[in-house]
């Protein structure tokens, strides 16, 4: 896609929280999760408004995926993103929408799905290609636990998501609930990202996180502030040190807990999802924070608890 800045000319646009390298690019750190947008099914114009407002404040990265919304956040991103905006999409495959069911999602596994899921994705945002797309598996929590034929050898998943990308149909590979081992494994087929739940107060994959650093692979964080989801989640938010950091500077305990992210390591990039607009504001904002080394000692000292926890409640992240 072309840039929004012409030959020679220095981007002028704003970029929130600085920026990184992904999938061979180079992104703002701060983007949107379109997760969210599925709750204003009933408000389109809100919607579209809403993801043009984070392209214009520099947004160009968003994430998405097929089964938010049974396919309505890709069909609003079709329909506010545009190729002049030069904005990378990227979508995951490994489960599907079940509208009605106790729980909004099953777990689509199989090469023959995965293969699928890139298909419904590429036709419901109205593309031919998509810059990154994720294996989402269930190695890691919290999530649904795969059984049955669900249980699939990640080589096999490897093999037809590689076989995707030869063909065109995707760019870079991601995979989400992984864990140390897989990311190993998967290192040899090329690996644009890896999305896990991680907060300040989640971290299990802190030795992850390192790898992927090292390997120059950008983590996105899902559950950035823990879990409102599930109930044996800690959230960040509840953390005293947090609550007093965030009133030593002004800003909200959430922001504290999605600016440490961005201190903690610099290959993480932030894809915070918000159906408000003035969420959205707030969340942009974080980039501006900056975090002393006595605020990070306080925040580093913050006791991790783990992550796996059985799903419950409404709602599935990443």
């Amino acid at each position: 896609m072309p840039s929004n800045s012409s030959p020679g000319e220095p981007d002028t646009a704003p970029r929130p929280g600085g920026t990184a390298p992904f999938a061979g690019r180079t992104v703002s750190r701060i983007g949107y999760g379109a997760l969210q947008l599925a709750r204003l099914r009933g408000d389109r114009d809100t919607a579209l408004a809403l993801v043009r407002r984070a392209i214009e404040r520099g947004v160009d990265h968003i994430d998405t995926a097929q089964f938010y919304g049974d396919g309505y956040a890709n069909e609003i991103l079709r329909d506010a993103v545009g190729p002049q905006d030069d904005v990378m999409i990227v979508s995951k495959v490994g489960a599907t929408a079940n509208p009605g069911g106790p729980i909004p999602l099953r777990l689509a596994q199989r090469p023959e799905e995965l293969r699928a899921g890139v298909e419904d994705n590429l036709a419901t945002l109205g593309v031919d290609h998509i810059p990154v797309v994720n294996l989402r598996r269930s190695d890691s929590g919290p999530g649904l636990p795969p059984e049955g034929d669900q249980v699939v050898d990640l080589d096999d998943q490897l093999a037809e998501m590689t076989a995707m990308r030869d063909e065109g149909k995707i760019g870079g590979i991601g995979l989400s609930g992984v864990g140390l081992d897989g990311v190993r494994r998967a290192i040899p087929a090329g690996l644009a990202c890896v999305q896990n739940a991680y907060s300040l107060v989640c971290r299990d994959d802190e030795d992850l996180l390192r790898l992927c650093a090292a390997e120059g692979i950008a983590w996105v964080p899902f559950f950035p502030l823990g879990g409102n989801v599930f109930p044996g989640m800690p959230k960040a938010t509840d953390e005293p040190a947090v609550r007093a950091v965030a009133e030593s500077l002004g800003v909200t305990p959430s922001q504290v807990g999605l600016a440490w992210l961005l201190h903690h390591a610099p290959n993480v990039l932030l894809i915070p999802g918000t159906g408000d607009p003035a969420h959205l504001e707030a969340n942009l904002a974080v980039g501006d924070i900056t975090l002393d080394a006595a605020a990070l000692a306080a925040l580093d000292a913050v006791e991790s608890r783990s992550s796996q926890v059985p799903l419950g409640g409404s709602e599935q992240g990443g």
